[in-house]
């Protein structure tokens, strides 16, 4: 079973957009679930937890995940979020896969390149 890491947007200019953000990812990772992958998704598991330490942490520790998963799943947007682009950064520097969301498709690419 494939373990896969979702990346994208958190941050949000209001509580609303936060919750919008966090909404998107719950359901890619209910899908990529569906389709039988094991899923962890940061934006669930530190849900407005904003303010309970520097937002470094919160990267840091989702990098200690990441490192153990085999994909990483960009969310749309992630091209907007510092902390995606740190983590996509760090995923294809260390050979993790990336998978990109496109809609209601998901492309797959391997460390970067188009398949």
């Amino acid at each position: 079973m494939l373990k896969i890491f979702i990346s994208g947007p958190y941050r949000g200019e209001t509580p609303n957009d936060i919750h919008k953000n966090i909404s998107v990812a719950r359901e890619y990772a209910v899908s990529l679930w569906e389709k039988g992958y094991a899923v962890f998704c940061p934006h669930l598991n530190t849900a407005f937890m904003d303010g309970v330490c520097p937002d470094e942490n919160f990267l840091k520790g989702d990098l200690l995940f990441l490192k153990k998963c085999d994909v990483i799943f960009m969310l749309p947007g992630w091209e907007n979020s510092v902390g995606a682009k740190a983590e996509r950064e760090y995923a294809l520097e260390h050979k993790i896969r990336a998978w990109y969301a496109e809609g209601d498709r998901i492309l797959y690419s391997w460390w970067g390149g188009n398949l």
